[in-house]
């Protein structure tokens, strides 16, 4: 059993394994997380319900002023607003990327479009924040969204969640 596990260990360090298949970065800021340049985020994306329509990020300052917030408001108000947009890859892992102006805290919103329209469906599309916290049927708190940015690429997995029933918005 030991030597199984070595000469495991040992082919992995050798290149005789496969390496962990690793999912291609989506969106318009791509390039930013696929060549380690920040500061931006990179969000591995777990969950869908499906693979129809697009993904989107939205990146919002981090108080509840300004928490989800209308964009055109934010940008009339001088603050920062970042959108990014992919089309659903047919299969594989999903990872998008989203630059921030800099290292710092902000609120970061994950969507999943299902039907193409670019108007959230409360029976159809699914969200998701940082913090992976069941959503439930209220409006979600500044606290569920909240990521700490660094000067690098900052990594982190968000699960999307849908409508389910009375019970509000959850994981599928």
């Amino acid at each position: 059993m030991i030597a199984k596990l070595l000469t495991a260990a040992t082919l992995g360090a050798m290149g005789g394994l496969p390496a962990p298949a690793q999912a291609e970065i989506l969106g318009s800021d791509a390039q930013a997380c696929a060549g380690g340049q920040g500061p931006a985020i990179r969000v591995n994306v777990a969950g869908l319900k499906d693979r129809t329509g697009r993904l989107k990020l939205e990146l919002y300052p981090a108080n509840d002023e300004d928490f989800l917030k209308d964009d055109r408001d934010l940008v009339k108000e001088g603050k920062f607003f970042r959108r990014v947009w992919a089309d659903m890859p047919a299969n594989g892992a999903v990872s998008l990327c989203i630059k921030a102006p800099r290292a710092g805290r902000y609120a970061l919103l994950f969507t999943h479009d299902r039907d193409g329209k670019n108007k959230f469906n409360f029976w159809r599309d699914g969200a998701g924040f940082p913090s992976n916290e069941k959503l439930g049927r209220s409006r979600p708190k500044l606290a569920q969204a909240v990521i700490a940015v660094g000067g690098g690429v900052t990594t982190t997995t968000i699960r999307a969640q849908y409508m389910r029933g009375l019970n509000g918005f959850g994981p599928v």
